[in-house]
């Protein structure tokens, strides 16, 4: 080739380098004029107005043009950004207002922003995308595959990135990302929709330490914590749910004041209810498989109790659950919980399930 060439071969891919950088994510004041609104698909649980509270939602969009914006409305969230599966960022706390997703080609893209840590004490809101006047939106491809998991701080990934087990309230906050907890792991290596309904602290009939609040199974038929809407979505039929319920029942003692006279009173509320959560789970999902799992903590007693359950359930005729054990995991994120290694380390075992049950059968 020659030397001129050559030259403005490097040119021409320098200058589309810097052209189609990385895409970034800039807080603006408002949208511009002519700007229009796609269908936002949202994963998880949010009202028509974009109020959510679950963890682990995600809001996607599939666009052509070189920027698109997105806007968020008031609470305290983490968020991360993704243009077709790549980060182009993370917002925390995010002010209310607009942001700008640019530096694209102009090309089709995904859009994803995904809300990774928990909201118990009020609502986040999302807002929807936007897109430049006359630009594209596509549908999206709805994923054939759906997994939905059920549970307390270990589904939410409570803490799971910090290096050190001792945290104040905010260190848990800062450093809880839902996205690397083992659902959303197991999810994409299936390539499916998730749903997290899972909240920190919650148990089937008791709290951590006997601390107030509607346990998991109450909290869970609605939309949000407050009882207002239940939730109802005939486009949401998972084929595996995944639960994980008991640590906070039982790595107490009991206090004095609390509604079980005795351990055993304790354990019998604790099979009833989860039975009885269980058969209305079955009754709105026929046909899924059910996974529950359990660590090895408070001496086994979560895994004792959790595998009672699913025999019951086996015993009358759901042959579609099973009960698997998880030992030894490090838990030397925030307060003794699961790290990313360990979201890892349930990951593999849970997908190691799947497969040898043939639930899905492997991607072409």
């Amino acid at each position: 080739m020659k030397p001129a060439a050559l030259a403005m071969l490097f040119f021409t891919l320098i200058t589309s380098a810097v052209a189609c950088g990385a895409p970034t994510v800039t807080a603006v004041s408002a949208l511009p004029g002519g700007t229009v609104h796609p269908p936002t698909d949202a994963i998880g649980r949010a009202t028509r107005t974009g109020e959510y509270q679950w963890p682990g939602l995600y809001f996607e969009v599939k666009f052509t043009g070189n920027r698109a914006w997105f806007e968020t409305g008031s609470g305290d969230v983490i968020l991360h950004v993704l243009v077709d599966g790549v980060s182009a960022g993370s917002l925390m706390k995010p002010r209310p207002g607009a942001w700008l997703v640019g530096g694209l080609d102009g090309g089709e893209h995904v859009l994803r922003v995904e809300a990774v840590t928990e909201s118990q004490a009020a609502p986040n809101v999302f807002r929807g995308f936007a897109l430049p006047a006359g630009s594209h939106a596509s549908a999206m491809p709805p994923r054939k595959r759906q997994i939905e998991f059920i549970g307390d701080s270990h589904t939410v990934g409570y803490g799971n990135t910090s290096k050190t087990r001792d945290c104040t309230e905010d260190d848990v906050w800062k450093t809880t990302d839902t996205s690397g907890a083992f659902g959303p792991k197991i999810a994409r290596h299936f390539d499916a929709d998730y749903q997290v309904n899972a909240i920190s602290g919650r148990g089937i009939v008791r709290n951590y330490g006997g601390s107030p609040g509607d346990p998991l199974p109450v909290a869970y038929p609605f939309v949000l914590f407050d009882h207002a809407a239940r939730y109802e979505n005939a486009q949401w039929k998972p084929q595996i749910i995944v639960i994980s319920l008991g640590t906070n029942d039982f790595s107490t003692p009991l206090h004095a004041g609390e509604k079980w006279a005795s351990r055993d009173a304790l354990h019998a509320d604790y099979e009833a209810t989860y039975g009885k959560f269980l058969a209305d789970l079955r009754a709105r999902n026929p046909d899924a498989y059910v996974m529950i799992w359990a660590t090895d903590m408070a001496e086994h007693e979560i895994q004792v109790e959790a595998s009672k359950v699913v025999a019951q359930r086996n015993a009358g005729g759901d042959a579609r659950i099973e009960f698997l054990a998880v030992d030894g995991l490090a838990m030397t994120a925030c307060n003794w919980h699961p790290s990313v290694a360990d979201d890892d380390a349930i990951a593999a075992k849970l997908i190691e399930r799947i497969d040898a049950r043939e639930i899905w059968k492997p991607r072409s």
